[in-house]
């Protein structure tokens, strides 16, 4: 308990999934948070929920003056900012030939510009401040290629080259940027029709755990490099992904589980 205490923490896309768990989290552990989201309706309740150490505020991470919006508000009401948590995204699903520019655009601008311009308006609070911690939620899928995925696979390696020059860039201002690499998780976005969990996990025969991914497990993670005791992680990838990108078995040999 109390591993944020007195910190101010942004997460965005933090109405519902793993946004919300670790707003949450973050909650629980003594932060005040800014649960920034264009779903009004789920980010307000989740607000009420979660009493006075939380509120929400309407944001579209595409656009620069939403962004400001929120910086100055967030500073108005809570005097700081501590901790920045990127996580809103889409999936966008199409082969490349099929794939239009608009759609395209559409998933860079919501995964990668929408953290560019997060990263951008908080970091001459963090600067100023001499500390501060920016947790980018890349994909496992930022460390390989995906089939029929492309736009969302482009998005989120950019999201982890875009963190590692910012942590470059603020490293030596006190202000750490780590991004964190889901596997599936069993979210809205990865289980639209909501199945459950023994129903999805026969899909993931592959990987080495043998099950989807919880939102809680990657809001532990975040946790972890949002505070102080990730006070030496700079540039770090945190892959939380039951093994996914280890590699694939062999099935029939040793050691494989079918």
């Amino acid at each position: 308990m109390n591993r944020l205490a007195n910190k101010v923490a942004i997460v965005t896309g933090g109405a519902r999934g793993m946004g919300a768990e670790t707003c949450r989290l973050f909650v629980q552990e003594g932060a005040r948070v800014v649960i920034a989201d264009v779903l009004e309706r789920d980010g307000q309740a989740l607000a009420r929920k979660l009493g006075e150490a939380a509120c929400y505020h309407r944001l579209d991470v595409s656009d620069e003056a939403n962004w400001q919006q929120l910086a100055e508000q967030t500073i108005e009401r809570f005097g700081r900012i501590d901790v920045l948590v990127n996580n809103a995204a889409v999936l966008v699903f199409g082969a490349i030939t099929d794939l239009s520019t608009g759609e395209f655009e559409r998933a860079l601008s919501i995964n990668l510009l929408g953290t560019f311009l997060g990263i951008r308006a908080v970091a001459p609070l963090m600067q100023a401040q001499r500390a501060g911690s920016i947790v980018n939620i890349s994909s496992v899928d930022g460390m390989r290629g995906v089939n029929a995925f492309p736009a969302y696979v482009a998005s989120k390696w950019g999201v982890r080259g875009l963190t590692k020059a910012a942590a470059l860039e603020l490293g030596h201002h006190g202000v750490r940027v780590n991004s964190v690499h889901p596997g599936g998780m069993n979210t809205q976005m990865a289980n639209p029709r909501g199945l459950t969990a023994d129903e999805l996990n026969k899909d993931y025969r592959q990987v080495p755990l043998q099950r989807i991914g919880e939102p809680v497990e990657i809001s532990r993670a975040i946790l972890f490099l949002a505070s102080d005791e990730a006070s030496y992680c700079n540039g770090s990838e945190l892959t939380v992904d039951g093994g996914m990108v280890a590699g694939a078995y062999y099935p029939g040999l040793p050691g494989a589980p079918f």
